[in-house]
């Protein structure tokens, strides 16, 4: 196993790895530990090289300690990437040896299941190192964070709700979800039982189609969700789906959804709040599992108290949006802010 440190200028500690006998090329970004370890997901996916590898996990781990800061988690930013097809490139060797990659950082981070990855996977994870959280219930742990995921995501739906419509109920209004995976799936049924009429898509055609059955929803061609009409669009794919080329194109009052870094740049949130679009920033609304695994972290899990702290992210969008307004500045802009102000405080010395 070959471990190389390539840490950039603004993060902590980044290193990637390539171990021949598993096929395991992995990149583990620590960003900030201002606040606590690092947490944050694993993540499998095709990446056509390392260069965009390291780009992705830049830009994750970032976003994990904004949310984690705003969230109140009492955790840092962290995130890991694997290279490879989570479809065809799963094997209990290659997760152990992601294990003992994670284990070299000596509790620095500490992973989870994420896009591409499983709980099961973690228990493999878990054979190398005790730096993981997310396992099954069997095992003492909290168990698959998407429910937790989606149920915060719905909260904060229905914050924006409120900003927008005046009114948090969703009977009648649309809901185009882009991407139709285990949190997107969660979030479907909390939408359906709240009324919503849900657009579907995903480019794994069956998954959308069995999404649309299970909740009465439509099944919309991915190619047209981004554009299709609606009040909300949620994202729960991939992120970057705000850009130059898509922003002209949507026809929605609200982006709200579980995918991480929506905007590709930071300039997009601006464009969004010039549209007339208000925008639920990703990582304070798709912060549930988080807040679900740092209860976890810090000793007996304890799901009641999991779920309120995941509820109150309507209040945390809700602050947002305060501030947005008072500043004349965009959501995005808004929860960096806050974000940063949470940083600080804890840069500061304890007073003696």
């Amino acid at each position: 196993m070959k471990i190389e440190t390539i840490t950039p200028e603004g993060y902590e500690h980044v290193a990637k790895c390539e171990d021949p006998e598993s096929g395991l090329r992995a990149v583990i970004s620590i960003h900030d530990t201002t606040l606590g370890p690092a947490l944050g997901g694993l993540r499998m996916w095709k990446y056509a090289s390392w260069d965009e590898a390291i780009f992705d996990v830049l830009r994750l781990s970032k976003g994990m300690t904004f949310k984690s800061a705003v969230a109140d988690t009492g955790l840092g930013g962290g995130k890991s990437v694997i290279i490879g097809d989570h479809r065809t490139g799963k094997s209990e060797k290659l997760f152990r040896a992601m294990g003992k990659f994670v284990d070299s950082l000596g509790g620095r981070y500490i992973t989870a299941e994420d896009v591409g990855t499983s709980v099961e996977d973690m228990v493999h994870v878990r054979k190398e190192t005790k730096c993981v959280t997310g396992l099954p219930k069997s095992m003492g742990s909290s168990g698959d964070p998407s429910p937790w995921t989606a149920l915060g995501t719905y909260r904060g739906i229905k914050a924006c709700m409120e900003e927008v419509f005046g009114t948090r109920d969703l009977s009648g209004r649309t809901v185009a979800i882009q991407g139709c995976g285990h949190v997107a799936t969660y979030l479907a049924r909390h939408l359906a039982e709240g009324g919503a009429e849900l657009l579907l898509a995903d480019i794994v055609a069956d998954k959308a189609q069995a999404l649309a059955e299970e909740t009465g929803g439509k099944v919309i061609d991915p190619a047209e969700i981004l554009s299709v009409e609606c009040d909300i669009l949620a994202p729960c794919a991939l992120g970057a789906i705000v850009n130059d080329e898509t922003l002209p194109d949507f026809r929605c009052k609200i982006i709200a959804g579980a995918a991480n870094n929506i905007l590709l740049r930071e300039e997009h949130g601006q464009r969004l709040k010039e549209a007339d679009i208000l925008y639920a920033p990703d990582y304070v609304i798709n912060a549930g599992g988080i807040i679900n695994v740092s209860i976890e972290v810090e000793g007996e899990y304890d799901e009641e108290r999991s779920r309120a702290k995941v509820e109150n992210i309507y209040h945390a969008l809700k602050r947002v949006f305060e501030i947005s307004k008072a500043e004349n500045i965009s959501t995005n802009e808004a929860s960096n802010r806050l974000a940063r102000e949470r940083l600080s405080r804890g840069r500061e010395p304890a007073a003696n």
